[in-house]
């Protein structure tokens, strides 16, 4: 029997950079294997590689096949030393390459809305913040207003055009730096399920 409940997909990042072993990949691996802990819903996890065209096709594919009730992409940030909850994301500067070597002609994501345009995730990032802070874990979290004009903000801006009430971004730091990939899930667990609760009691 098919299940009645709603979708969480959870997507990591693969590698690239000086990131051979991609922490957010190997964080969502973790919490995939350990679960939500969450009986409304259903994990989903999947891996992004970092190429701007993949990335433009799949996000939208993964929301229009699953009609998900959240989708929360991670990735890692080489200066991050917490949980970093991503509040917004940008449609331009993406002038970076990507592993095949490619970026967008226009350095915009999408090319119908403003090249200026800001989005802004309905999702309480402080709210969220607050609830891994006092969880007694030991992974702690931040807000943060600029994913980074790289495949992280452009795979946000991709999700927040396509639900701006249902869309999150949470930038991980390396692993062991300071956190294992368990911490990391379990950081990750307490964040989503957070964002579960508001967006689910809309």
């Amino acid at each position: 029997m098919p299940s009645t409940k709603r979708k969480v997909i959870v997507t990591g990042f693969g590698p690239f950079g000086s990131h051979s072993v991609n922490a957010s990949s190997v964080a969502v691996r973790k919490l995939k294997e350990e679960g939500l802990k969450n009986d409304r819903v259903e994990l989903m996890v999947t891996e992004l590689p970092v190429e701007y065209d993949t990335v433009k096709d799949s996000v939208p594919q993964l929301w229009k096949q699953h009609e998900p009730l959240l989708v929360v992409h991670v990735g890692v940030s080489g200066i991050a030393t917490e949980l970093t909850l991503e509040q917004q994301a940008h449609n331009d500067g993406y002038d970076k390459m990507d592993v095949m070597g490619k970026c967008p002609q226009t350095q915009c994501c999408v090319e119908d809305r403003d090249k200026n345009c800001v989005l802004v995730s309905g999702i309480d990032m402080e709210r969220v913040c607050t609830a891994v802070n006092t969880a007694g874990i030991k992974v702690k979290a931040r807000v943060s207003h600029d994913p980074g004009r790289y495949l992280c903000d452009f795979s946000y801006f991709s999700s927040l055009h396509i639900s701006d009430r249902n869309a999150a971004f949470i930038h991980v730091p390396p692993l062991d730096m300071p956190y294992t990939a368990s911490q990391l899930a379990e950081g990750l667990r307490v964040a989503i399920n957070k964002m579960i609760e508001q967006v689910a009691d809309r």
